[in-house]
This record gives C-alpha cells, sequence and structure tokens, in this order.
C-alpha cells in the first residue's frame, strides 16, 4: 500500500508530461527565420520575384510563379508582422501574422488595390528596402492545426485588403515569358494553397547557427 502510494506521484507526473509533450511543435514545423520555396499546389509552381517591374498598375517588382525548382530567385524568408514577434526558431503558428520577404531582393510580398495585368484580379508585388516595407506586407497563415507543418497545405490572407494568395494559370509573355501570374483573390478556393518545399529549416532547439537543410 505504502509503496503504491510513493508510485503514483511519479506515475501522474509522467502522464501529465506525456500530455505536455503531445502539445508541443512537430519538428517538422515552419519556424520563424527560415528560407524556404512555397509551391502552388493546384498549378505546381513555385512563388517567385526578380527585379522585372510590372508595366502596369503600381509599377512595383513584379511576383511571378515560375516552374523550375532550382530557381535561386524563389527563395522567401518567414519573419514576423514586426520586428521582434517572430523570434528566430519558433514555430509559426495556424493564425499568426507573418511577412514573406523575398531573399535575393530584400522586398516583402505586397498587395493593394490595383488591378492585375492579366486577370484583373487583386495585384501581388515585391515591396520596400531591405525588409521594411509597410502594413500592406502582413499576411495571416491559414492552416487546419496548430502550427505550420511543411507537409501541410496552407492559405495566405492578406490583412489590409482580405485576399488570398492564389494563382489561376495566366502567363506573361516577353521578358518574363512562360511565368504564371501571382495575384490575391477574394475567395478561398483550390487555387490559393501554397505547401513548403526547398529550404533551409531553422529548428527551436538548435544555435542559431545551425539550421535544417532541405
Amino acid at each position: 500500500m505504502w509503496a503504491g502510494c510513493r508510485l503514483f506521484p511519479l506515475l501522474l507526473l509522467a502522464l501529465l508530461r506525456g500530455l505536455c509533450h503531445g502539445r508541443e511543435a512537430a519538428p517538422s514545423a515552419v519556424t520563424c527565420g527560415s528560407v524556404l520555396k512555397l509551391l502552388n499546389t493546384r498549378h505546381s509552381v513555385r512563388l517567385h520575384s526578380h527585379e522585372v517591374k510590372y508595366g502596369s498598375g503600381s509599377g512595383q517588382q513584379s511576383v511571378t510563379g515560375v516552374e523550375a525548382s532550382d530557381d535561386a530567385n524563389s527563395y522567401w524568408r518567414i519573419r514576423g508582422k514586426s520586428d521582434g514577434s517572430c523570434q528566430r526558431g519558433t514555430p509559426v503558428k495556424c493564425g499568426q501574422a507573418i511577412r514573406l520577404t523575398h531573399v535575393n531582393t530584400g522586398k516583402n510580398l505586397h498587395t493593394h488595390h490595383f488591378p492585375s495585368p492579366l486577370s484583373n484580379n487583386q495585384e501581388v508585388s515585391a515591396f520596400g528596402d531591405d525588409g521594411e516595407g509597410d502594413d500592406l506586407d502582413i499576411w495571416i497563415v491559414q492552416c487546419s492545426g496548430t502550427y505550420w507543418e511543411r507537409e501541410d497545405a496552407v492559405r495566405f490572407k492578406h490583412v489590409g485588403t482580405d485576399v488570398f494568395l492564389s494563382i489561376t494559370g495566366e502567363q506573361y509573355g516577353h521578358p518574363i515569358r512562360g511565368q504564371r501570374e501571382v495575384h490575391g483573390m477574394p475567395t478561398a478556393n483550390h487555387h490559393n494553397y501554397w505547401k513548403a518545399m526547398e529550404g533551409v529549416f531553422i529548428k527551436p532547439s538548435m544555435d542559431p547557427a545551425k539550421h535544417d537543410e532541405l
């Protein structure tokens, strides 16, 4: 009897530890500070930008979709809606506000009330300098669990205008022939699902100088 009483608190502690562990982020969660490529699951193209400006609308740096998986201009860094709000290595939660910064040009994924050049949806551009833009750079990660998992298809909803980051298949001609238009759509549908692909994913428990390359 006495031995059983002594064991009970230990068993209870083990049970509580197990329950708490179940709420922790999985190792496959996308984390703040990670650099990755995003694949539109409907059209199998990756979110892309480059130093080519729109010839209409805002005239800002264009954002497109490309089929190539090895294009260095398709890397984006995950950042918080403000500096310090997304600590390096912290798993991104479903419903969290983030910025996506284009690695090679330092501009943020952005949208505003300009028509997109091909489909007449809402233009999506890359805006700002050295990662600093404005409030129209903020997107909400929409997913079904607690955290944004790498293997899950997620949506990005724009905070300022309530549109979803989307591709419907329209293709550009010269000088970016074959690249797809990226735009904002007001409705959630199969054109606005995205999945994390190639990248460098920062682990929460690791030294900031270390990472997991995929």
